[in-house]
């Protein structure tokens, strides 16, 4: 990916663990979190491409981070979702599109 990199952010390290696994399958590097605070101190630190940031982390709602977050990088995608599951394959396909520039989908995004 060029030096792609995604932040994941969850409260199991095994999810987290899944995560990586198969974003560095496709090509992403990958920096993990377990926690809000940790989050966006490797946000501010380090140069993040997408973000997947889990709803319920141990101390935040994942809404609250995400629009701190968007105050921090207002360019950086950063995608919630509710743990690792069945939905999970569709939801790395959907952001790996967006971070590749896939113009459909941003554009109906947009809409």
């Amino acid at each position: 990916m060029d030096g792609m990199t995604v932040l994941c952010v969850g409260s199991q390290a095994d999810d987290l663990d899944a995560l990586r696994c198969m974003l560095e399958g496709i090509g992403y590097e990958v920096v993990g979190a377990t926690s809000a605070g940790q989050a966006l101190d490797l946000l501010t630190s380090k140069q993040v491409d997408g973000v997947l940031l889990e709803y319920d982390l141990p101390d935040a709602i994942g809404t609250t981070v995400r629009a701190q977050m968007k105050r921090i990088k207002p360019d950086v995608p950063v995608v919630l979702f509710a743990g690792v599951g069945t939905q999970t394959p569709f939801l790395l396909r959907f952001l790996d599109s967006y971070l590749r520039g896939d113009k459909r989908l941003q554009e109906g995004l947009e809409d």
